[in-house]
C-alpha cells in the first residue's frame, strides 16, 4: 500500500476517536450527575461516591488522549494531502513540531510506520479508558441506592 494511503487510512481511523470521546463525556456527565445526587442525599454511600469520582477521573484522563488522538489525525490528514514528495513533508512537519516544542529533535526522521503505530497506540489507550469508564457506569448502577436488588 502506498505511503500516501496509509496516511489516510491512518487519519481516518484517529478521526473515529471523536466518536469515543463523545460517548466519554456522556459518561463523565453522568458520573458528575451521580456523584452530585449522593451529595444531595441524606444518607451518602461512600462506594458510589467513589464510583462517581472514578468516572470523572477516567474521563478526565480519556479526555487528554482524545486531545492528542485529534491532534495527531489531523496532522495524518494533513501530510498526507500534502503535494511535496514525502521526505520534503517528514522534515516540515518535524521541524514545526520541533519549533512548538512538541517533538525533541532525537526523534526527527522517524520511519512513518513508527508514527502510525504510535499514533494508534494513543487510540487503543483512549478506548482502553472509555472501556473502565463503562465498566465504572455499569458498577455505579448496580450499587445504586433505588434499585430493589441493591444494597
Amino acid at each position: 500500500m502506498p505511503v500516501d494511503m496509509e496516511l489516510h487510512v491512518t487519519a481516518s481511523l484517529l478521526r473515529q476517536g471523536r466518536s469515543l470521546d463523545q460517548l466519554s463525556t456522556g459518561l463523565t456527565l453522568l458520573g458528575v450527575l451521580f456523584g452530585l445526587a449522593q451529595l444531595l442525599m441524606t444518607s451518602i454511600i461512600p462506594l458510589c461516591l467513589i464510583l462517581s469520582t472514578g468516572l470523572i477521573i477516567l474521563g478526565l484522563l480519556q479526555k487528554y488522549w482524545a486531545l492528542r488522538v485529534a491532534f495527531d489525525a489531523d496532522l495524518f490528514a494533513l501530510v498526507a494531502r500534502n503535494a511535496e514528495p514525502l521526505p520534503e513533508r517528514t522534515r516540515s512537519l518535524d521541524l514545526a513540531l520541533q519549533n512548538l516544542g512538541l517533538q525533541s529533535a532525537t526523534r526527527a526522521g522517524r520511519p512513518w510506520a513508527e508514527r502510525q503505530r504510535g499514533a494508534l497506540k494513543l487510540l487503543r489507550k483512549q478506548a482502553i479508558l472509555l472501556a473502565a469508564q463503562v465498566l465504572l457506569t455499569l458498577a455505579a448502577l448496580l450499587a445504586s441506592p433505588w434499585l430493589p436488588f441493591a444494597g
